[in-house]
This record gives structure tokens, C-alpha cells and sequence, in this order.
């Protein structure tokens, strides 16, 4: 079991220090080719969203957007617009260009050496214009592919560990990390960045639903296999590390 000296070690800089010490060459520094920049959406039907610029921001600036993020739980019944979603997915991993030979993508969030191991899966409920369902966010071409059709709101709130409001949303956010992306180039140091770069993705979910007069809420307590399952992750090569519901607050 890791105690609290090994999860602080990890935490802090020193251990990765140590393995920088003992590490040998990474797969990038070998030659290895690099893993492709998001998963294939061969064999899906793209359903190409709205451009993100045309939404409706509300006029707010960005220190009342600042200052107007909390958490919020409490959604209502309301659908929210296609063009909200495609803000939202452009804000949280959206492609603003890709550099020579599809080496790397410049995105709306930072990343550690511009790798974004993220996939972004999202459990629609209210949102017009799309059946109830499981999709996923194709960046390069700002696109959803439907994977499964379904209200899964009971199955994504027991997935939270019971919180039932991750379910009751118009849509669940839930990034996946395929690893290697990263470790192609850093390998055992790829941890901790991953980790810190989940965070800015969920972040800039945070504002861009304040801009929009939305809400949602980081979560970090999950059932992780109920989860993987759910979407149909291996568990290894790839798995669930954040998700958010977003919705409309009552309030509104």
C-alpha cells in the first residue's frame, strides 16, 4: 500500500529527479514512431459541430468570469444549444494548429511537450439536436462520432461513486488519458504532467460554462473500472481520469 511519504514523494520533485537519474533513452529519443495525435475515427460518421465563435457569450469579461466560478450541482431540465457544447468542447480541447507532419497540436489548454493525451467523451442528455447517448470529441476536425444510444444517467451516476447529479446534467464530460502519447517522449516522468494537465482542461470548462451562463463541477471520485467499462476502455492503454456534468444551474 503507498503511504503518505510515497504519495508526497510523488507529488514533489524529488522522486522525479531520482528517475531522470536513472532513466535511459525515451521511445522519441530511439526513434520509435510517435503515437497517432487523438484515436481514429474511421468508420464513424462525423457530426460536425458548430463553429464556436458564433455562440453567445453574454458579454461578461473575464474578471467577472473569474470571480463568478464556483462549483454548482443543482442543474435544471432545460436543453442546452448545440453551439454551447461546441464553445465548450473547443474551450476544454480544441485544435488551434498542428505543426509539421502532424508532430504535435497547439490547443486551447496547455500541455506538457504539446502531447494532450486527453480524449474527451461526453454522456449527452439535453442537448438539441443530439439523441440521448455516448459520443466522442474528434478535435482535429471539431466533430462528435456517436458511439451508443441510451439515457445513461443511473449508470453514469453509480459510475460517481452514487453522486447522482453527474447523471441529472444535460451532458457528462469525461476525459480519458491514453498514456503513451506522453510517455513517447518523457516516459516515467510523464505522470505527474499528465495529472497537471487534466487540470487545465477541467479549468477552462469552468470559464467557458460561467461565460455561458452554465454550470458544472469537477469530478474526481469515480468507480474507475464502472467507468472504463461504461465507455468501453481497456483500463490500461487507455482510462477515465476527470469528468464534469454541465448543465443549466436553476438559478438561471
Amino acid at each position: 500500500m503507498i503511504d503518505r511519504k510515497e504519495g508526497r514523494a510523488f507529488l514533489s520533485n524529488k522522486i522525479w529527479e531520482e528517475v531522470d537519474r536513472q532513466l535511459k533513452k525515451t521511445d522519441q529519443m530511439e526513434g520509435k514512431p510517435q503515437p497517432p495525435l487523438e484515436k481514429s475515427s474511421e468508420g464513424y460518421e462525423l457530426i460536425k459541430l458548430p463553429d464556436p465563435n458564433a455562440v453567445n457569450l453574454h458579454m461578461k469579461d473575464l474578471k467577472e468570469i473569474i470571480f463568478s466560478r464556483e462549483s454548482r450541482r443543482i442543474f435544471s431540465d432545460d436543453k442546452i444549444s448545440l453551439e454551447s457544447l461546441s464553445f465548450l468542447l473547443w474551450s476544454t480541447q480544441g485544435v488551434k494548429g498542428v505543426l509539421k507532419n502532424n508532430y504535435a497540436t497547439l490547443r486551447t489548454v496547455p500541455s506538457a511537450g504539446a502531447r494532450h493525451p486527453f480524449e474527451t467523451y461526453l454522456f449527452v442528455r439535453l442537448v438539441k439536436g443530439l439523441k440521448k447517448g455516448l459520443y466522442r470529441y474528434v478535435a482535429l476536425s471539431h466533430s462528435l462520432i456517436f458511439l451508443k444510444e441510451g439515457d445513461f444517467a443511473k449508470e453514469v451516476a453509480e459510475a460517481a461513486l452514487g453522486q447522482k447529479f453527474v447523471g441529472q446534467c444535460a451532458v457528462t464530460f469525461v476525459w480519458s488519458v491514453i498514456p503513451y502519447r506522453t510517455e513517447w517522449r518523457y516516459d516515467l516522468t510523464s505522470y505527474k504532467p499528465i495529472l497537471l494537465d487534466a487540470g487545465h482542461v477541467c479549468q477552462n470548462l469552468y470559464l467557458a460554462c460561467e461565460a455561458l451562463n452554465l454550470g458544472t463541477c469537477a469530478i474526481a471520485a469515480y468507480d474507475q473500472t464502472k467507468t472504463d467499462e461504461l465507455i468501453g476502455l481497456d483500463g490500461y492503454d487507455e482510462f477515465a481520469i476527470y469528468m464534469a456534468p454541465v448543465g443549466k444551474p436553476k438559478k438561471y
